[in-house]
């Protein structure tokens, strides 16, 4: 009986909620609108969080994976960067049984060419590894024992898509692929794994053997290799850190009082410089890591807080929509819960229609919010830079936290307007004194609140785009725009000179030059060890970046000779000469900086060598402008990475056409690849693109939902005073005066969440600002628009519905009472 009637009455709940969805199909629309696009925005921005927070947990004992990163301070130059020597991991592992496996990963490289038919292609995810990385990450095996794949020379291990790309077949064990290589370009594929998931801070499709690396291994004081160390379950990481101290002194000392002629590392760290080998949990490095030379570019968990907080703030503006909506349409229901009340409806059964309603209408928010999250997955995929599909919300913790978030979402919403209605006093109801409820202060803290988040999410992506306006309209030191630069030179081998010469008789060609480097993070870069004395002490000692250029570098990229002069073909001597940027000369101390000399030190590769400082270039940005400018050595040799072509706004295309005609003639063999030099250096900022997109986009959203909202308030309100609009309409009240009447309670809303939301803003804006060394301003203008947006806003929207009730003819607003 207890169950028939729980059952009858939660039919008649349903009955009851349909009726006023129908009867009241404006509101009803507008509410499940409201909330279908906040259910929406959060499922997208939760997949985004989930995804960012997966990557590399998926292995097994990820828990126990640290990688070896070092922090070295040098003669006042800082480098912090995720390599290390090739024999730390293999010490570690003899000397400390907490360590049961090590594996390292070699990239330096870059790409390789493959070849494929008679032609060969770039492949981009490309590296060297030990035969232990199976070990320590473990992946799906599809053919090969992965155990022994790559414990010989020539070898290489490749994934499914890898092996379909080149052969058409997974079944490719015990066949070859040929690389451009100089020496043995010939690999045997020993085994063939699964595709590596995205969610991981690398990505290879080749995974070629470490014994085909061209280095001289044995080295404890060098920084080449990505190593990673592989922990008993329950070891202390931080309690560890002691013997890599230990192995500071042990390994690493010895080869640097070698290196810089010093008697300690007590007498190296009193000169003011480090040397700190620490170690990086395997599941922070996507989120945590600010090093440089990561494999593949990291997120930031600062993006993780705030898109989860924007979830969760657009949610809240749905959720205060159905709120302040509910309670604004209180007195249409007032007379049946007074009805209900008198015939002895209890209070709680009020409350449970209520909730009902609320959860109800959120369940059919989530259908539709379902609907248009498959239809928009590929636009968000483009704008958050993922490859999130809608099967990923199949799986069981996804379909059991939808299914929880409209109950809760409902409960959260619809909970002040089920206590609020269940409220009322029959008599006072049924007697009429609950008329108009227009001006509730409660109510009106939710509009203040809808609108503070829109305004602190426009004053966000206000702040968010300035600065990416200011990175790519600083002046940067150099012309990254119109700079042609063409890849993989070093394949045209003997013709390269003749390469450049047939790109500088091009009409639309002003200048071009061969090198290894570019002012852009994507470039490789060479650090390495000088001195300001012939002899290398903890003194006189320090890094810098070292690039090898040729006579028209400066030329081609707009950079300004400060002091001095430029390699000239006049000077036999330049090849003895060093050019140093201005942060170089800080660095150095240098007042007078022009025939200085500095000093390579000798090593294994040869013996001392000294440079004369022959000009000094002013300082250009080169990496992002999240940090300061590094110290830049130039010195005169040949190189073969890129040729870079200086081009006229116009013939752009012509000049591309020749150069790849040109290419296939002096490499017929090899794939012509070209990119801009502004391309690349957006590249670097494409995390904070995102961000900006992805900000612009849902504050956008919040303010469409704050407008809804709005709108159905105005509309309701406008209602309630008809009698009063007819009235004053009658006594002579212009269009202007009623508008300005019912606009103004809600200019004061949004006058007061400026106030609240300003402060809040600043300080979160303000932060996010220190991560970049330089950066714009954080100006007044900027709260000054974003008010001034959500005030034109908030009036449109209110002014919409004020002008259709005072356009209305007096007669019939008089006959509606």
């Amino acid at each position: 009986m207890q169950n028939y009637n729980s059952k009858t009455m939660f039919k008649n709940y349903f009955k009851i909620a349909w009726r006023n969805l129908v009867k009241h199909k404006a509101y009803s629309l507008i509410n499940v609108s409201g909330l279908a696009i906040g259910l929406s925005c959060f499922i997208f921005i939760a997949m985004y969080v989930v995804d960012e927070l997966s990557y590399d947990r998926f292995y097994p004992n990820a828990e126990n994976i640290y990688r070896v990163n070092s922090d070295v301070l040098f003669g006042g130059t800082e480098l912090h960067i995720t390599q290390s020597s090739d024999m730390i991991g293999q010490t570690l592992k003899k000397d400390f049984p907490q360590v049961t496996q090590y594996t390292r990963i070699f990239n330096n490289y870059g790409s390789k060419l493959i070849k494929k038919g008679n032609s060969f292609i770039q492949e981009d995810k490309v590296a060297h590894f030990d035969s232990t990385f199976f070990e320590v990450f473990k992946q799906k095996a599809i053919a090969g024992d992965l155990q022994k794949a790559l414990d010989e020379p020539n070898t290489v291990v490749i994934t499914r898509s890898a092996a379909e790309k080149y052969f058409g077949s997974t079944n490719v064990v015990g066949k070859t692929l040929e690389t451009n290589d100089d020496k043995d370009p010939v690999y045997k594929i020993t085994g063939v794994i699964a595709d590596m998931p995205e969610n991981s801070h690398f990505n290879f499709d080749f995974l070629f053997s470490m014994k085909n690396v061209n280095y001289q291994f044995g080295q404890h004081l060098s920084f080449n290799f990505h190593t990673y160390l592989l922990f008993k379950p329950g070891t202390d990481a931080k309690a560890f850190q002691k013997n890599i101290d230990q192995y500071v002194k042990t390994y690493i000392a010895p080869q640097a009082k070698q290196y810089m002629n010093i008697n300690s590392m007590d007498e190296f760290r009193k000169a003011g410089n480090k040397l700190d080998i620490t170690l990086m949990p395997l599941e922070k490095i996507h989120l945590y890591s600010t090093y440089n030379f990561e494999i593949s570019p990291v997120g930031n968990i600062q993006y993780v807080y705030i898109f989860s907080a924007v979830a969760l703030l657009i949610l809240l503006i749905a959720c205060i929509n159905f709120m302040n909506l509910t309670t604004a349409k209180s007195t249409t229901r007032a007379r049946e819960v007074g009805i209900r009340k008198v015939l002895g409806t209890e209070k709680k059964s009020l409350i449970a229609q209520f909730l009902f309603e609320a959860i109800m209408i959120a369940y059919i928010a989530l259908i539709v919010s379902i609907i248009l999250v498959a239809l928009l997955m590929p636009y968000f995929n483009s704008l958050a830079g993922k490859s999130l599909t809608f099967g990923d919300l199949l799986s069981p913790w996804p379909i059991i936290c939808l299914l929880a978030i409209p109950l809760v979402t409902g409960l959260l919403a619809g909970s002040y307007p089920a206590f609020y209605l269940s409220s009322f006093r029959p008599i006072q109801v049924l007697k009429g004194k609950l008329s108009s409820n227009a001006k509730g202060g409660i109510r009106s803290a939710l509009v203040v609140t809808q609108f503070a988040i829109s305004i602190i999410l426009i004053i966000g992506t206000i702040v968010i785009y300035r600065q990416l306006n200011y990175i790519r309209n600083k002046s940067l030191g150099f012309e990254k725009e119109q700079v042609l630069v063409i890849d993989n030179a070093f394949e045209l081998k003997k013709n390269i000179d003749a390469f450049k010469n047939n790109l500088l008789i091009q009409p639309g060609v002003k200048s071009a030059t061969v090198s290894s480097f570019l002012p852009v993070t994507n470039s490789s870069r060479s650090d390495q060890s000088y001195s300001t004395a012939p002899v290398m002490t903890a003194e006189s000692g320090f890094d810098m970046q070292s690039w090898q250029i040729d006579y028209d570098y400066f030329s081609t990229l707009g950079m300004e000779i400060a002091e001095g002069r430029n390699f000239s073909k006049d000077f036999g001597t330049d090849t003895a000469a060093v050019i140093l940027n201005e942060a170089a000369i800080k660095v150095l101390g240098y007042s007078e900086p022009l025939g200085r000399k500095i000093y390579s030190p000798a090593n294994d590769y040869g013996p001392a060598e000294s440079y004369t400082v022959v000009g000094v270039v002013k300082d250009f940005h080169f990496e992002s402008l999240r940090k300061d400018i590094a110290p830049v050595s130039f010195f005169l040799r040949k190189s073969s990475g890129m040729v870079s072509a200086k081009l006229s706004a116009r013939d752009v295309g012509n000049v591309i056409a020749s150069a790849e005609k040109s290419w296939k003639q002096m490499a017929p063999s090899m794939p012509f690849s070209y990119r801009f030099l502004d391309d690349s250096f957006n590249d670097m900022y494409k995390s904070e693109s995102r961000v900006g997109n992805i900000g612009f986009t849902f504050s956008l959203v919040a303010i469409f939902i704050a407008c809804l909202g709005l709108f159905g308030l105005a509309t309701f309100i406008a209602e309630q005073r008809t009698k009063e609009i007819g009235i004053r309409k009658v006594l002579g009240a212009s269009v202007s005066t009623i508008i300005n009447m019912l606009s103004i309670d809600f200019v004061k809303l949004v006058a007061i969440a400026f106030v609240l939301a300003a402060p809040l803003a600043w300080l979160g804006m303000h932060r996010w600002l220190q991560d970049f060394a330089y950066r714009a301003d954080l100006s007044w203008w900027i709260f000054v628009v974003a008010a001034g947006i959500s005030l034109f806003i908030a009036v449109a929207t209110i002014s919409i519905q004020a002008f259709r009730a005072a356009v209305k003819n007096p007669v019939k607003s008089l006959r509606t009472e």
